[in-house]
């Protein structure tokens, strides 16, 4: 029998990549820190194309149901009883074990080797999902925490940006057409799930603007807190404006989204400049986006805010043939 085929992709950290471990340092790569991201990202996608994905870190809602069944995401990623379908290896750029923090400017390897059988819909999604991260969004275990334009504070570790990549040379995946996606993550043989509370946490409530961040510019003045809604003076805005990209939103959290709808939903980045976020349909649409954006960028325009369905082609037409 042959062996498995590998599908590796070539990363370069435009940022420092910060997985963490138990204590909060930042000085090694905890791989399933990466593994976890993703997972994240792949759950936003397949909700995005109308199919299930459960939340692991919620006993409500996390896979395998009553009946044996699992969701799309779980059938790759794993769950209880149902072992993950590859090995997720991170190799540096001379092919060994990554095993230090990823840095700015450093090449490494994202390596899945199959376990069992995957399916070319399956390796398609993994294709689209780290695309998506590297062309609108980020990975990792901290992202960006309170971006500042002011000069004395950009380079204090609670103002950097963390998790922005870029992707050198993908894997060889065949193309895969939308129609066909939707129809494998909206098959009947998968578990549906209710998604409730992380429903916002879908590619159909993404949106994106590249070479545009939100930050403090002073003591008085924040285009981050204009948009989110928070006070833009220091002293009477909210603390921890950070968002961890590869936790899911607690039920604590949520239950303070009347009180603090967007803070856990915008994401800015300065260098490179990238803002991104989620919408919640019930609450805010994407023109209501658009009109709060336009308070802190007085001359942007409708083209520039990228939204998740337009995203979705536009990654599936770059999908290598």
């Amino acid at each position: 029998m042959a062996a498995p085929t590998n599908k590796a992709w070539r990363i370069k950290a435009v940022t420092d990549i910060w997985t963490g471990d138990r204590t909060g340092s930042s000085g090694r790569l905890i791989t399933t820190g990466l593994l976890g991201s993703l997972r994240w990202w792949f759950e936003v996608l397949v909700r995005g194309l109308d199919g299930s994905a459960c939340d692991p870190s919620n006993s409500g809602s996390r896979c395998p149901d009553r009946q044996g069944r699992r969701c799309v995401v779980c059938e790759l990623f794993g769950c209880t009883s149902w072992a993950r379908k590859f090995r997720f290896d991170v190799f540096d750029a001379g092919g060994h074990a990554q095993q230090q923090q990823i840095k700015e400017g450093n090449t490494f390897q994202l390596v899945f080797t199959p376990l069992r059988a995957v399916c070319g819909e399956e390796w398609a999604l993994i294709y689209v999902t780290i695309r998506l991260i590297a062309d609108y969004a980020a990975i990792g275990g901290k992202t960006v925490y309170k971006p500042t334009d002011e000069n004395a504070r950009q380079n204090a570790a609670h103002h950097r940006d963390y998790g922005v990549i870029s992707v050198e040379q993908p894997a060889a995946v065949d193309a895969v057409s939308l129609e066909r996606l939707q129809t494998y993550v909206r098959a009947q043989r998968w578990r549906r799930v209710e998604h409730g509370d992380f429903a916002w946490a879908s590619l159909g409530n993404f949106w994106s603007v590249n070479g545009r961040h939100l930050a403090r510019q002073s003591a008085n003045e924040s285009t981050f807190n204009r948009v989110i809604g928070r006070p833009e003076p220091k002293s009477n805005a909210g603390q921890n404006d950070s968002w961890l990209a590869g936790r899911r939103a607690r039920k604590a959290q949520m239950d303070h989204a009347e009180v603090l709808p967007e803070s856990k939903k915008v994401f800015s980045f300065r260098q490179p400049a990238r803002t991104f976020g989620f919408v919640d349909g019930s609450q805010a649409s994407f023109d209501e986006m658009k009109t709060k954006l336009r308070s802190a960028w007085h001359d942007i325009d409708d083209a520039a805010v990228r939204t998740g369905d337009a995203i979705l082609r536009a990654l599936l037409d770059e999908a290598t043939p």
